[in-house]
């Protein structure tokens, strides 16, 4: 944990962006913690949709330090390092229990085998944690869905193995005749404790991420290559434990109900053969950047494009280290089934993912190897002792964490991510139009505009890019190029009420009234409780001379949103051009109540009260007004 901390210590300073907004600014089921209702039902679209666990984990963030990062961090450090101690536990059983030679250059004869099994573990979950391929998993916030289900699913594995080595315990107690009144008799609960752990860490983890649905089947290779030797003798003697795992599937296909809204399934991002295609060379890469891991690249694109004969090499690799691994595993030789075992470890993991059901937008990521990595870190640490490598490994691990430590530098802020990985990742459509939002965030529009049109270069039907590119052209005073923009990213996402809104903005900017009100018509028509467009469909009826339909939508937008101070000025703006004075100056006050240095609102309550006869209050309102700098 310390020397995960000392590489980590600089990204607790790291900001919120990109899926963080999604998943955390913008996420009001976790504002309140113990409203597990709604925590635990988070919206389907935001990242954390059919992870209950998962919202649950940013839930107990924001009630202890709401929007503060460091809390975040620390939780995704501290996940982290609890997943390294399982695997450290789980690496150091499987030792043991092999019982071969070959581990003696580690430490010297005079040592036994325990003490080897014990600081070969400690080279592997200390390498896999300060690997700097993990560090997307851990500094990149929304990506505690990967760290999080990976300390369940090891967990579940280490709750598996402690419950085997207390049964054959038991056994030969029993068979040297020292062992008193059968333990699951006298104590139910004690003896099964491991069992109801392993299953309960895996039902957590099918809350937190869907790739823990393999989590049953690595175990029953573990327990057949480890523990019982076969399939047959490893279901007689486990078969409860498998029968609890099988049990947390039924919560998995209740998530998993909605999975297409997460852009995941069989008819997306491409044919499944295409996908399947592709995803042979980006497991090739995957195990390239395990070895070496250069260059790191926090977003390597979003489309899944028809291969050709050049995907046909990483074909063959891919194949032959799945056929390799299948004969080593099946065969009879017992350190070849290890790393029959190792190598089904990474294949099966990453077989979700990285097979043919299509992540549409995302055929690869870095965090996908979080738990895959142990597995190839696990071989090379053997091999190394073999060989007598224990300082080399202990070079190597210094080596990894100043990589990982240079890497969250990376992370410092929105700009350096994504302009890394605009440099890495050139024809990345993502990349442009991320660092196109930063860019626009710090004033640059020009060259905001230049990445937004890169991005639709790369892709022309990229609809966030044209959208971000019309809000650009808006703030320069282009608004007939921005219409045209809105207008494209309609025609391709014709159904998100926001896209009707903001066609209705730039409508209305180039004084094209009656199509703007259309517009916000059809987004509130697809969503009801769409509050903006509530509000600029009532300044949309305004210009028309509608002044008594508008008021009717700012009253509807303040129901919908009563704490936004604009809105109630708006409303209270619309009474009085109705003839309602008095509701216009209650609605004004209660925007200034609500946001005491509103300059506009003090102005607005100033002319009203003049206009009442109350000069005194008039005029106190018009010198506040001035202070706060409301030019007459």
């Amino acid at each position: 944990m310390l020397a995960a901390l000392a590489a980590y210590r600089n990204s607790f300073s790291v900001p919120f962006f990109f899926d963080d907004r999604a998943q955390i600014n913008d996420n009001p089921t976790i504002r309140h913690l113990w409203a597990l209702r709604t925590v635990l039902v988070p919206p389907m679209n935001a990242g954390v949709g059919g992870r209950p666990l998962l919202n649950f984990s940013f839930a107990v963030n924001y009630a202890l330090g709401g929007m503060h990062v460091w809390g975040y961090h620390a939780l995704n450090l501290l996940i982290h390092g609890c997943g390294g101690l399982a695997l450290f536990g789980i690496v150091r059983r499987t030792l043991d229990r092999m019982r071969g030679p070959g581990f003696q250059p580690v430490l010297g004869n005079e040592h036994g085998l325990s003490a080897h099994a014990t600081i070969l573990a400690f080279f592997v979950a200390l390498l896999w944690l300060l690997h700097p391929l993990q560090t997307e998993a851990v500094t990149y916030v929304a990506e505690r869905a990967e760290s999080q289900m990976g300390m369940f699913y090891l967990l579940t594995l280490y709750g598996f193995i402690r419950y085997a080595d207390e049964s054959e315990s038991e056994n030969r107690k029993s068979e040297v005749g020292n062992v008193g009144p059968d333990r699951r008799l006298k104590f139910p609960l004690t003896a099964y404790r491991f069992p109801l752990f392993s299953v309960a860490a895996c039902l957590f983890g099918i809350a937190t991420k869907e790739v823990v649905v393999t989590a049953p089947v690595m175990v029953l290779l573990y327990d057949r290559t480890f523990v019982s030797g076969t399939f047959r003798a490893a279901w007689r003697r486990h078969w409860r434990v498998y029968a609890g795992y099988a049990g947390t599937w039924l919560l998995l296909a209740y998530l998993l109900a909605n999975l297409q809204q997460r852009g995941v399934g069989f008819d997306l991002g491409g044919s499944w053969w295409d996908y399947a295609l592709t995803e042979s060379r980006v497991i090739v890469r995957y195990f390239c950047l395990a070895v070496w891991p250069h260059p790191l690249v926090f977003d390597y694109g979003m489309g899944v494009k028809r291969p050709g004969w050049e995907v046909l090499p990483y074909v063959v690799i891919v194949l032959g280290l799945v056929a390799g691994t299948a004969q080593a595993l099946f065969g009879k030789n017992r350190n070849l089934r290890a790393l029959g075992f190792a190598g089904a470890w990474v294949f099966i993991i990453l077989a979700p993912t990285s097979s043919v059901v299509a992540v549409a937008g995302q055929p690869m990521a870095e965090h996908r190897m979080y738990l895959p990595l142990a597995a190839v870190i696990a071989v090379v640490v053997v091999l190394a002792a073999r060989w007598g490598g224990g300082v080399i490994l202990a070079v190597v691990a210094v080596v990894l964490g100043i990589l990982t430590f240079q890497r969250n530098a990376v992370y410092a802020s929105e700009a350096s991510i994504w302009s890394d990985t605009v440099a890495k990742q050139p024809d990345n459509e993502r990349a442009h139009n991320g660092l196109g939002l930063v860019l626009a965030g710090s004033g640059d529009l020009a060259a905001a505009i230049g990445n937004y049109r890169e991005a639709i270069r790369l892709n022309p039907d990229y609809p966030d890019a044209h959208q971000n590119l019309a809000a650009a052209l808006e703030t320069e005073g282009r608004v007939p190029e921005a219409v045209r923009e809105c207008e494209e990213t309609l025609r391709l996402r014709p159904m998100k009420p926001e896209s009707h809104f903001n066609l209705g903005v730039a409508l209305q900017l180039a004084g094209r009234s009656p199509e703007a009100i259309a517009q916000f018509d059809q987004a509130l028509r697809l969503r009801p409780d769409y509050a903006d467009a509530e509000n600029n469909l009532g300044l949309a009826l305004v210009s028309v001379a509608r002044v008594s339909e508008a008021a009717g939508h700012f009253a509807r937008a303040v129901h919908l949103q009563p704490g936004d101070a604009a809105l109630r000025l708006n409303l209270g703006a619309a009474l009085y051009n109705s003839g309602d004075i008095t509701g216009a100056v209650r609605e004004i006050e209660t925007a200034i109540r609500l946001q005491p240095g509103y300059a506009e609102a003090h102005y607005n309550l100033a002319v009203l009260l003049g206009q009442m006869g109350r000069r005194q209050e008039s005029e106190a309102e018009f010198a506040e007004a001035k202070r706060l700098g409301q030019k007459p």
